[in-house]
C-alpha cells in the first residue's frame, strides 16, 4: 500500500490525473534490456529483439537470464526501460571527456561507453565503496577499455577536474518515488520530509558536479523520483544561482510530459525537462533535464585540497619499471594480434592501460583504466577483463568451447582438448569471448574469476 502522505501529495499536485497515477503502482512492471555494440555482431543474441524501446538506441523490452552466456559475456545489460533514456540524452561522442558521476551499478555507465566506442575518457564515479566494486564488475564484463573507476565524493573530484568534462551525467540519489512498483522496500522509508531531506544532498552534489562541466559542456540531471523538491524545484535552485547554466530542449517520446514549471518558481525554461510517469509511458517514474554552461563562462582557478592521511590511503599509480614493461610486452607478442592504446600504469602486483593521462594521486581509485592482468615473478596472467575486451581475432591462440566445456569453464574446472601446446588461449562460446584458459599438453586449466562461477544449465 502507498504511503498515506504519499497520496496524499500526489492527490493534490496530478488531481484528475491521480487516479491513473496511483492505479499504475499495482500493475506489472516492465523489464528491459540493452544490446552490446561494442561487440562483434551485437545483435546475435538468444534473446528477443522484436520490440525495440523507442527512445533509447540498442535498448529492447524483455528480460535478460544473468546465467546465460550473453549476459557472461558482456552482450547484454539488463536495465529498466524508462533508465535508458537518461544516457541516451547525454548521447556523448567518441573521443570526449565524460563523467558518470553517481555512477553504481553500471547501467548508465555502460549506457554512455556504447556511444563513445572505446575512444575519448569515460571516468565512472561511486562514493559507496561495496557498489563501486559492483560498478567495476559491470565495466569489466561490458568489455570497456576507456574507463577509469572512481571511489570518491563529488567535493573530492572537482577541484581535481575543473571545466575538465564535455558530459557530465547526475543520477542524483533521491526518494525513489519512481520505483516503488519495482521495489515496494522503497516505500518504506518514504516519508512526507524524506524528499527535501534528499534535495539538500542533491544540492550539495550539484553545488561539485557544475564546476566540473567545461564551457560549452553539458550536465544531465536525473532522478527516479516524482518529487517537485529534488526536480523542477532543483533545477530552479540551478538556474537561480549559475546564471551560466541554461536548460536545454529534450526530445519527448509519445507517453513523456514536459516539466511543470508551476510545480517550482514558475519558470518557463523549466518545460524543457521531462517527466516519464509509470500511467504514461511503458517504465518507471523518472526526470530528466540537461544543461549547458555558456561557452563564455569564466573558469575560476582551483586548487586540490590535500587529503588528511587518516585511515587506509589510496592505492598508488607508478609507472612500471623495465621489467614490467618486457613481461606485458612478452605477452602480447606472444598472443595477441593487436596493440592496445594508452599509459601502462601499475597498483601493486596490477597492470592496467589508463585511456588519458591523469593525476590519479589521493583519489580513491578502483580502476585506473583496463585491467590487463597480474604481474607474477617472470611471467604476466592476463585478466578476465582483458579477455572480455577482445574479439576473438585479436588473440593468436583461441579455442571455441562446446557446451559441456563451457559448463566446466563456468563452474572452475579444468576440461581436456585436443589443441596442444603450451600457452594462452582466448576462450569463445557461441563465438563470444568469454575468458582466457591456459593451454598445457592437451588440459585447459581455468582462469574464470572464482567470485564469479556459477552452475550452467545443460
Amino acid at each position: 500500500m502507498l504511503p498515506e502522505g504519499f497520496v496524499k501529495k500526489y492527490q493534490q499536485l496530478l488531481g484528475a490525473e491521480a487516479p491513473a497515477f496511483f492505479e499504475s503502482f499495482q500493475q506489472p512492471r516492465h523489464k528491459g534490456f540493452r544490446i552490446n555494440p561494442l561487440k562483434p555482431n551485437p545483435t546475435e543474441v538468444a534473446l528477443d529483439l522484436s520490440r525495440p524501446v523507442p527512445y533509447a538506441k540498442w535498448g529492447y523490452y524483455g528480460a535478460v537470464n544473468g546465467r546465460q552466456v550473453d549476459h557472461q559475456a558482456g552482450y547484454v545489460y539488463s536495465q529498466e526501460p524508462s533508465a535508458m533514456y537518461v544516457a541516451a540524452i547525454a548521447a556523448p561522442q567518441p573521443g570526449e571527456r565524460v563523467l558518470d558521476l553517481c555512477a553504481a551499478p553500471g547501467g548508465k555507465t555502460t549506457y554512455l561507453a556504447s556511444f563513445m566506442q572505446q575512444q575519448g575518457l569515460l571516468v565512472s564515479n561511486e562514493i559507496m565503496p561495496k557498489r563501486a566494486r559492483i560498478l567495476a564488475e559491470n565495466v569489466e564484463r561490458f568489455g570497456i577499455q576507456n574507463a577509469v573507476i572512481l571511489n570518491e565524493s563529488p567535493a573530492h573530484l572537482a577541484p581535481r577536474f575543473p571545466a575538465f568534462f564535455d558530459t557530465i551525467l547526475v543520477d542524483a540519489p533521491c526518494s525513489g518515488e519512481g520505483m516503488f512498483r519495482k521495489d515496494p522496500a522503497a516505500q518504506a522509508y518514504w516519508t512526507p520530509d524524506y524528499p527535501a531531506k534528499c534535495a539538500t544532498r542533491q544540492r550539495e552534489i550539484m553545488t561539485e558536479a557544475l564546476k566540473m562541466v567545461r564551457p560549452g559542456g553539458h550536465l544531465v540531471y536525473s532522478t527516479c523520483t516524482f518529487s517537485p523538491e529534488e526536480d523542477e524545484q532543483m533545477m530552479a535552485w540551478v538556474l537561480a544561482n549559475y546564471p551560466e547554466f541554461r536548460l536545454q530542449p529534450i526530445k519527448r517520446y509519445p507517453g513523456m510530459t514536459a516539466g511543470r514549471p508551476d510545480w517550482a518558481d514558475g519558470n518557463p525554461e523549466l518545460a524543457q525537462a521531462v517527466r516519464l510517469f509509470p500511467h504514461h509511458i511503458d517504465g518507471e517514474g523518472h526526470f530528466m533535464a540537461l544543461l549547458q554552461r555558456a561557452a563564455t563562462a569564466e573558469v575560476p582557478v582551483t586548487k586540490p585540497k590535500k587529503k588528511a592521511k587518516k585511515g587506509k590511503q589510496p592505492r598508488r599509480k607508478t609507472l612500471p619499471d623495465q621489467d614490467q614493461v618486457a613481461l606485458w610486452q612478452a605477452f602480447e607478442k606472444n598472443n595477441l594480434n593487436c596493440t592496445l592504446n594508452g599509459d601502462l600504469v601499475v597498483f601493486g602486483d596490477q597492470l592496467y592501460l589508463s585511456p588519458e593521462t591523469l593525476d590519479l594521486t589521493q583519489l580513491k581509485v578502483v580502476r585506473p583504466g583496463l585491467h590487463l592482468g597480474t604481474l607474477k615473478r617472470q611471467r604476466f596472467e592476463p585478466s578476465y577483463a582483458l579477455a572480455l575486451a577482445l574479439k576473438a581475432t585479436a588473440a593468436r591462440h583461441h579455442l571455441a568451447l562446446s557446451a559441456a566445456d563451457y559448463r566446466a569453464y563456468v563452474h572452475g574446472d579444468t576440461f581436456k582438448t585436443v589443441e596442444t601446446g603450451k600457452h594462452w588461449v582466448l576462450l569463445t562460446y557461441q563465438a563470444k569471448t568469454v575468458g582466457f584458459g591456459k593451454l598445457v599438453n592437451g588440459t585447459v586449466k581455468n582462469f574464470f574469476p572464482k567470485g564469479l562461477r556459477f552452475e550452467a544449465a545443460e
